[in-house]
């Protein structure tokens, strides 16, 4: 179905374009300049409308319309106002950051296209299994603990190992 079926190409062609500010450093951990967060974060869309464009303006060409709130982005750079973001299939582009939520969800293994990721009840495999959910199913994050996050959704609720998400680093602990 291409792009999760979230949102379409308004244009064939992105222009990338150099981050003003905001940068990371050497070891890939900054800072953001606008807002003194930590550079990469993981955030999601407010609306089920966002236009990613290629600049950090109104001025600068549309290049995909999100569809879907909730979508996990990761912010990447920080200019006045703006964010850049990269959803889970790697696109890039910058949004305004009121268009953004800090809520954390996640997607279950955007990156395979079969198979089915099993929910447990406990964060421990031997729990038993209470769902299975497809490959690009959109969950809200309750908590992680760097090896198991906590996810719900509609008609499920239980921990799923954190690498079979793409919302949450490696090691990383949400509350």
């Amino acid at each position: 179905m291409g792009r999760i079926g979230l949102f379409f190409c308004v244009a064939a062609v992105f222009v990338a374009v150099a981050a003003p500010g905001g940068a990371r450093a050497a070891d890939g951990i900054g800072t953001g300049t606008a807002t003194g967060l930590p550079l990469p974060r993981f955030a999601s869309l407010k609306s089920d409308r966002v236009n990613l464009r290629e600049g950090p303006s109104k001025e600068h060409r549309t290049t995909w319309i999100f569809q879907r709130a909730g979508l996990p982005v990761e912010i990447t750079a920080e200019f006045e106002t703006w964010r850049r973001i990269r959803d889970a299939e790697g696109t890039e582009g910058w949004v305004l950051h009121s268009l953004l939520s800090g809520r954390r969800t996640a997607l279950v293994s955007p990156w395979t296209k079969s198979g089915l990721h099993e929910i447990h009840p406990k964060p421990d495999l031997a729990s038993g299994v209470s769902a299975r959910l497809e490959p690009g199913v959109l969950a809200t994050m309750k908590r992680c603990d760097g090896s198991w996050c906590r996810l719900t959704g509609e008609n499920f609720d239980g921990f799923i190992k954190q690498d079979r998400l793409w919302g949450a680093y490696p090691g990383e602990k949400v509350d």
